[in-house]
């Protein structure tokens, strides 16, 4: 019966068999019939009498489509939807959830190298213990042994690149002298918005920059700092170990999304607001960075300035795929379209929204000098301008009041948030400041 199927679709010039139209497209029956069920591929004519499928040959590209998808991993009711758009919108929708992969993929590597760290540090200690034959041999990490910094030093694509810096010794083991932060924050609405959705909070346990976004922008970027603030996060006098740590970071996170979702809940569109965030999180011995979104962290250290997060939008993706250089990503019309950001019901929006912040461990030297800045000022000031004016000031409060004098400069476009802050000795920080 098949074979005369087969013959009866070829005869008429137009419709296929399920079996020829498996071979064109290279997918198996089992799998067209699959995708017959699922809505995702239909035949063109399903004879009422026998239930022989009939395919067009025109839609062999859709089928191979389909096929490639589900190959990079794509759900199926992903595919579905992408099957429907246009080419322009189909290639948008694709680039998201790659991006999203890779970002998620960035955060569980990021875990792997901690837990590598982390226990070979404890097996290089087991093998110092008296009395203890084992041996915990040459166990370091790739690259680096400090995961505390950002991934980018192990020569992967991680938030900042290579050439990051991190602080001394192994993830967990103590400083070697007290520190401490001493912090400044700034927000300005610029020079052509008239409400302002940024919000900036910089305390002795606490660093943190939101912009926010849609109707409820405001309420979302004031709602996330408020979840990791010390009283939410049980910051104490006491330093946490970085097991302890990075359970504080993804807890502190999912606080921020569940704030976020609450603060946003009555608006419209609860999808079209939102926030980004990044936040540092101090323990007295490390920094815990808290990222989502463009807002942007970055690192003072030996008159050298280091971006130390990754942006989460359209633009960053083309630029780590080569599809676009990042002079042409400053005028990309697309250029605020965020991949990842703290919002509102998760229902599906015209990008993939992840609602996870990356989460990961700093360690720290005295005399580091950290920026915090939404981008209303890292999308009109150049790095070589904020590292400028960051060198220049003496205290984080001088700082931040550059900062948001070099936005206001280049036209104040859009808010502008801003934190500044400098480890320092615990000694140094007690002494009395020159007038």
């Amino acid at each position: 019966m098949e074979r005369e199927g087969r013959a009866v679709g070829a005869a008429s010039g137009e419709l296929v068999t399920i079996g020829e139209f498996a071979r064109l497209s290279r997918l198996s029956a089992k799998a067209l019939r699959r995708y017959d069920e699922l809505g995702l591929l239909r035949p063109a004519l399903v004879d009422p009498v026998n239930g022989y499928r009939y395919y067009d040959p025109a839609q062999v590209e859709g089928a191979r489509l389909v096929a490639w998808l589900r190959r990079i991993g794509m759900p199926l009711s992903r595919i579905g939807r992408i099957v429907a758009l246009d080419a322009g919108a189909a290639a948008v929708e694709i680039r998201a959830y790659w991006a999203r992969v890779e970002a998620e993929t960035t955060a569980r590597r990021d875990l792997a190298m901690y837990l590598v760290d982390h226990l070979s540090a404890e097996g290089r200690a087991m093998s110092r213990i008296p009395g203890n034959t084992g041996s915990a041999g040459n166990t370091g990490s790739a690259g680096n042994t400090d995961s505390a910094g950002d991934t980018g030093s192990r020569g992967g694509r991680g938030s900042s690149g290579p050439g990051v810096p991190d602080g001394p010794g192994v993830l967990g083991g103590p400083v070697a002298v007290p520190l401490a932060i001493r912090c400044a924050a700034l927000t300005d609405t610029g020079a052509v918005r008239t409400t302002n959705q940024d919000a900036a909070f910089a305390g002795p346990r606490l660093l943190a920059v939101a912009d926010g976004f849609g109707e409820g922008g405001a309420e979302a970027s004031a709602a996330a700092i408020e979840a990791l603030k010390p009283t939410a996060w049980g910051g104490g006098d006491g330093a946490l170990s970085a097991a302890d740590l990075l359970n504080v970071l993804e807890d502190t996170a999912d606080s921020a999304s569940r704030a976020v979702r609450d603060a946003v809940a009555s608006c419209a569109d609860p999808d079209g607001s939102g926030t980004t965030l990044t936040a540092m999180l101090w323990t007295g011995s490390r920094l815990g960075l808290v990222h989502i979104g463009d807002s942007r962290a970055y690192l003072l250290r030996g008159g050298e300035l280091f971006r130390i997060t990754h942006d989460h939008s359209l633009v960053q993706s083309m630029i780590d795929d080569g599809s676009l250089s990042r002079e042409e990503a400053a005028s990309h019309p697309g250029r605020a379209l965020l991949l990842k950001a703290l919002v509102g019901e998760a229902r599906s929006v015209p990008v993939a929204v992840a609602c996870r912040p990356d989460v990961r461990l700093r360690e720290v030297l005295a005399g580091d000098r950290y920026l915090l800045c939404s981008d209303g000022l890292s999308a009109v000031v150049d790095e070589a301008e904020l590292r400028a004016a960051v060198i220049a000031a003496e205290l984080p409060e001088e700082a931040v009041r550059r900062l948001v004098g070099l936005a206001h400069e280049a036209g104040g476009p859009d808010d502008v948030a801003c934190v500044v802050a400098d480890v320092v000795v615990v000694a140094e920080e007690q002494r009395p400041r020159e007038q």
